[in-house]
């Protein structure tokens, strides 16, 4: 079913939030996920993960670099919400000075990204796809990561080990927000074309699931 067409009228950053529920749900489902927030996982798995995250948001930085004068994906293109030095604050902290010999994309983080650059290449709607799947996230559910990564670990508020999941230059995260959705709903493209990005943001959390997976794999809970 067309479901922009089916529901004309609706603002299209509330049809992305429903249509995609359901697999940010999945994802949050991850076993993974639940027992980082749990505190079950050590330090180890945590900078793992931060790994992963360091790839996908260089992927999206870079491409946004080269989209910010472009009609669609150029709007959402804020500096504010540059993430990639923030990471690399994280994983010197974490890993030490020489981390970038050491860190490597999990498969299903390779898939994402070269996902990413894909769009970003030949289709700049689908990269305002994984943009918003992302930065919306980081936004919201992502401070419930950085609040337990203090706890368990005991990293300061702000400080190093958390700095992705602070956006010091947003003082209102929830104005911000609003703003962003703004955007998505006068984003420039036809019903066909927003059809094809709600379908995207489908697949970006299936990418996102397809990491934890992984990384769930390489972190299993001992017995």
């Amino acid at each position: 079913m067309d479901v922009i067409a089916a529901t004309t009228g609706t603002p299209f950053s509330h049809l992305l939030r429903t249509t995609t529920h359901d697999k940010h749900d999945e994802a949050n489902a991850s076993p993974f996920i639940g027992h980082l927030l749990a505190g079950r996982l050590g330090i180890a798995a945590y900078a793992r993960y931060t790994e992963q995250l360091w790839f996908v948001y260089r992927a999206l930085e870079e491409a946004g670099e080269a989209l910010r004068d472009d009609p669609v994906a150029g709007p959402f293109v804020r500096d504010e919400l540059l993430r990639t030095v923030e990471l690399e604050r994280d994983l010197t902290f974490l890993l030490g000075d020489g981390w970038r010999s050491g860190v490597t994309p999990l498969p299903a983080t390779a898939a994402y990204v070269a996902r990413v650059e894909e769009c970003a290449r030949t289709w700049p709607a689908g990269f305002v796809a994984h943009h918003y799947t992302r930065y919306l996230g980081d936004l919201s559910g992502g401070q419930v990561i950085r609040d337990q990564a203090e706890k368990t670990w005991g990293f300061s508020r702000k400080g190093d080990g958390v700095r992705f999941y602070v956006f010091e230059e947003i003082s209102n995260p929830a104005a911000f927000k609003r703003m962003y959705r703004e955007l998505l709903d006068t984003v420039n493209a036809d019903d066909l074309e927003k059809q094809r990005i709600v379908e995207e943001c489908r697949r970006a959390f299936d990418f996102n699931s397809a990491v934890f997976w992984e990384l769930n794999e390489a972190y299993p809970l001992s017995a």
